[in-house]
């Protein structure tokens, strides 16, 4: 039985971060440092005609400015998706494919200079008029080609006839838009040279993936570049993979012969980073008259840049959640002049959310309870994979969510609840993701003081990967939390994939948990073949552990500490462990359920009450998954009611790339959120019983809102955000 394993155990390196003792990408002491500051294009589409660079030299402090013109060419010219997040190398030929596209490096003594200089570049282009809006280009919409990440087509049973059969057919359109990633540290990378070694202190989610793309850009062994992350702060998917500045940097800080940082502004983090794609999402769902489906079509279309054919709002929860005979999914793209889209937390999100309102405005077609109608139609049995086994608890999170939010007191006519001058709606959603976990590996070390030190090259993103570690150690090695020390973040520990996916807690946690297991294998090893020990001569299947203390089951009171152990052995003793869940994705399950006040006269929707139930598996540090789970509650708040990220239709030009025109939700726009966790194992998805967390929760909340908006005021906003504007439309 799990001593800590499931615990709130604190964030192991909470105090480092509240105490600024944390340092971060940019924040490392590296002497002679040299500024880097990009140069980023000011059209979406055309070439460069000229460079003019004269008066950016000829600015003090300067080291070099670096363009097409005078950076070397890349080992790597038409790289792979992965781990490259966009295939687009610049600063290697005159096109301009996307605004923001970086066409210049300055390198300066102080970051105040290369600022400055920066801004004296001159870039002429020869402009072409960009392609940028969805909808306006719907016409161009086609298929993309076959593995394409996220590209999704499938047909079960006869959908036309199912449709046609139905008692109640609803057929809707909703659109989603542009979101954009907002880490409260922006992307930063350090690049450190040795001779021919490399080292980069970096922000990424992926040390792994950022090893391999860097060193193939450069044509270098793998063994020669490190990568450094001890700490991160927030990602998103943002940098789950390798951009572009990431290799520039490390690229211009060879050239210069000295170490070189290069932070990205915040307006560059809306052209260099990746976005979620704006959607266009198209349902057509009938049932009987009792409520069961019959049939559901479900058609996304979603942008994507000239570079990387890619979909990144993949239709998931349509396929899987609900147990509907006739159904037809498809996805297609429309290419515009802007930069690569990217895996946004969730990319499943959009269509999840789309799903969830359309069932809404069936259970309205129907006179049903939205409640009643999921659970008409729950399946055990994911209908895409029936023969795969699965530990699915939504109907626990329907019931145990309703239950808490006071569900049975709704009224529901629409617009029949009030507080005082304000319109009150309630409305629920259901909520599905799918986890992708993968390989990892790590070492666990206990010393002759009986203390243990766990690495693994994962990163931690601020879903308390570091607390993880120490839990499962401290449970495999049976020794105290306080006794056991992660470290992570550093390519030259054994390889862990990428902090995405919602999979590095399970992924992670399983190589741990292997190491550790091993390690204890191997002390007690020692001590049943020593005749000083008290333990000599036992069967090592025998002996347990617990607290730093080996013992016999039988009799506890014949045992010895880590510390005697090894202290007699006179040194410490180390053992690796792996896993390979790769073969084990699935879904993890959830429902929302929200209380909004709307204003009649302004329009202004304010989310007042939001109850999260979640069925991730066993929740292994109930501190850090509420934590992770508030989190995805508050993205889904803001994709549903304020992020928008604006483009100029004529220039291709985003013009809310700052958070004063982006609007996150501050704390003003959220409420108290209640999570509740089904809490119950999943074996077949690994021993530790976890599934994936992280994001579940911001596929159902958007919903959720809206649907308590059209119950507030008899409205129905289909288009994300619901701003005042498209509120008050409605009852115009």
């Amino acid at each position: 039985m799990s001593r800590y394993v499931g615990k709130p155990l604190h964030r192991v390196d909470g105090w480092a971060k509240v105490t600024g003792q944390a340092r971060y990408a940019a924040d490392q002491p590296i002497p002679d440092l040299a500024y880097g500051v990009l140069v980023t294009s000011t059209i979406a589409r055309g070439r460069i005609r000229r460079i003019d660079s004269a008066a950016a030299l000829a600015t003090p402090g300067v080291l070099g400015v670096y363009t097409h013109e005078n950076l070397p060419r890349f080992a790597e010219q038409s790289p792979s998706w992965v781990p490259y997040a966009q295939t687009l190398v610049p600063m290697q030929g005159t096109e301009i494919r996307h605004g923001g596209q970086q066409v210049a490096i300055v390198v300066a003594e102080s970051f105040e200079q290369a600022t400055r200089a920066a801004g004296l570049v001159r870039v002429d282009y020869d402009a072409e008029q960009p392609t940028i809006g969805l909808v306006e280009n719907l016409s161009r919409a086609y298929t993309p080609p076959d593995g394409t990440p996220g590209a999704l087509q499938l047909r079960r049973g006869d959908p036309a006839a199912g449709l046609a059969g139905a008692a109640v057919r609803v057929e809707v359109e909703y659109r989603t838009s542009i979101n954009h990633h907002n880490p409260i540290e922006p992307s930063a990378t350090l690049a450190v040279w040795k001779g021919d070694d490399l080292t980069l202190y970096e922000s990424t989610q992926s040390i792994t993936f950022t090893q391999d793309a860097v060193a193939r850009m450069l044509g270098l062994p793998q063994e020669r570049v490190r990568v450094v992350t001890p700490y991160l702060g927030g990602g998103f998917g943002c940098k789950g993979f390798v951009w572009p500045h990431t290799y520039l940097t490390a690229a211009v800080a060879r050239l210069v012969g000295r170490p070189v940082k290069l932070v990205l502004t915040r307006a560059q983090q809306y052209t260099s980073c990746g976005h979620r794609p704006a959607s266009v999402q198209r349902l057509r769902v009938g049932a009987a008259r009792d409520g069961r489906l019959t049939a559901i079509t479900h058609a996304v279309t979603s942008h994507t840049s000239r570079s990387d054919i890619i979909q990144f709002n993949p239709i998931a929860a349509t396929q899987s959640v609900y147990a509907v005979p006739h159904l037809e999914i498809a996805s297609q793209v429309v290419e515009v002049d802007l930069g690569t889209t990217i895996a946004t937390r969730p990319p499943s999100g959009p269509s999840n959310e789309a799903l969830e309102m359309a069932l809404d405005e069936l259970s309205w077609a129907l006179e049903m309870d939205p409640v009643a109608l999921r659970l008409r139609n729950y399946t055990d049995v994911d209908p895409s994979a029936p023969d795969r086994p699965q530990s699915r608890f939504l109907r626990e999170c329907y019931t145990l969510g309703a239950e808490r939010f006071g569900w049975p007191r709704r009224r529901p006519a629409p617009g029949s609840m009030r507080r005082g001058e304000l319109l009150v709606g309630w409305g629920m959603a259901g909520a599905q993701h799918n986890w992708h976990p993968g390989v990892a590996q790590a070492t666990v070390r206990i010393s002759t003081d009986g203390r243990a030190r766990v690495t693994c090259g994962t990163q931690d993103i601020g879903t308390g990967t570091y607390t993880i570690m120490v839990q499962v150690a401290a449970d495999g090695l049976g020794v105290r939390p306080e006794d056991v020390r992660a470290v992570l973040g550093d390519t030259r520990f054994p390889p862990a994939p990428s902090s995405s996916g919602s999979a590095t807690a399970t992924t992670v946690g399983m190589a741990v948990r292997a190491a550790a297991r091993a390690t204890r294998e191997k002390v007690v090893g020692l001590a049943v073949a020593d005749p000083r020990s008290p333990l000599y001569g036992a069967a090592p299947d025998e002996v347990a552990t617990v607290d730093g203390r080996l013992f016999l089951r039988a009799d506890p009171g014949r045992g010895e500490s880590y510390r005697q152990v090894l202290g007699r052995h006179g040194a410490s003793v180390e053992a690796s462990g792996g896993a390979d869940l790769s073969a084990n994705a699935g879904p993890s399950y959830g429902a929302a359920f929200a209380e909004v006040q709307v204003s009649g006269v302004t329009g202004e929707v304010r989310v007042t009450r939001l109850v999260c139930a979640v069925d991730a598996g066993r929740v292994l540090n109930p501190a850090t998954a509420r934590s992770q789970a508030l989190g995805g509650a508050v993205w889904a708040i803001g994709a549903a009611l304020t992020e928008h990220t604006l483009v100029d239709r004529r220039y291709g030009r985003i013009v809310t790339a700052n958070l004063a025109g982006y609007l996150v939700p501050v704390e003003a726009d959220v409420p108290d959120i209640d999570v509740i966790f089904v809490d119950k194992p999943a074996p077949e998805a690994n021993e530790l019983g976890a599934r994936g967390l992280g994001e579940v929760t911001a596929t159902g909340a958007g919903a959720a809102i809206a649907n308590a908006v059209y119950h507030a005021t008899g409205q129905r906003v289909r288009e994300f955000p619901i701003t005042p504007d498209k509120v008050l439309a409605g009852w115009r």
